[in-house]
């Protein structure tokens, strides 16, 4: 059985592996731009595709965030942060653009029956309501300290376990369990507040 030592080893040894494969990448080396993506495609798709619920959609923007990466690699920085979480934001970052530009062509589309005299639907109450309560979230998370935040996305958008997301950011099991549970309290508090957080 694995020692709580022998973990975070391995945990630091699949860091050291990604940050290499990014100096590699950022040389533009294909074969560790082969590797980083099988290491982080899973967690990318995962992701986008919790944002966006459309397959087709989701390998699409996961092809972009990919582009992406190979195109700014030179600019990650390991002193920053660990290389998943980098390419995870950069996930994110691409769904919500994406979500974004479907919801803007649905709008287009909605003045334009407006201006035809077709007569609006329960769907544009629904999605008017969906996108207020994903609002209120956005607003929320930024009153998080970028601990929880990055511990919270590793959970909700990467899928990840709190083990695992402990094993990925080199932090006691504990603390992690801590920032987790201390972000959804805080966003809670957040959410059943009649002002948002500016």
């Amino acid at each position: 059985m694995p020692t709580p030592s022998s973990g975070a080893a391995v945990a630091e040894e699949r860091r050291q592996v990604l940050r290499g494969l990014m100096r590699d990448v950022a040389l533009r080396d294909q074969d560790a731009f082969a590797r980083l993506y099988d290491a982080v495609a899973g967690p990318v798709l995962g992701l986008v595709r919790r944002l966006l619920r459309d397959p087709a959609q989701s390998e699409e923007v996961a092809q972009e965030v990919f582009l992406e990466v190979w195109s700014t690699a030179d600019r990650y920085r390991p002193d920053r942060g660990e290389v998943l979480p980098w390419v995870l934001t950069i996930a994110h970052r691409r769904a919500v653009d994406r979500v974004r530009s479907v919801r803007a062509a649905a709008d287009r589309e909605r003045r334009i029956a407006a201006a035809t005299g077709t007569p609006p639907c329960d769907e544009v109450a629904e999605a008017v309501e969906r996108r207020l309560d994903r609002e209120r979230v956005r607003r929320s998370l930024r009153t998080l300290s970028e601990a929880q935040r990055q511990s919270l996305a590793l959970a909700y958008y990467g899928g990840y376990t709190q083990a695992q997301i402990a094993e990925i950011l080199d932090t006691p099991l504990g603390t992690v369990k801590s920032r987790i549970r201390d972000g959804l309290l805080r966003l809670r508090a957040c959410l059943d507040t009649e002002e948002w957080p500016e």
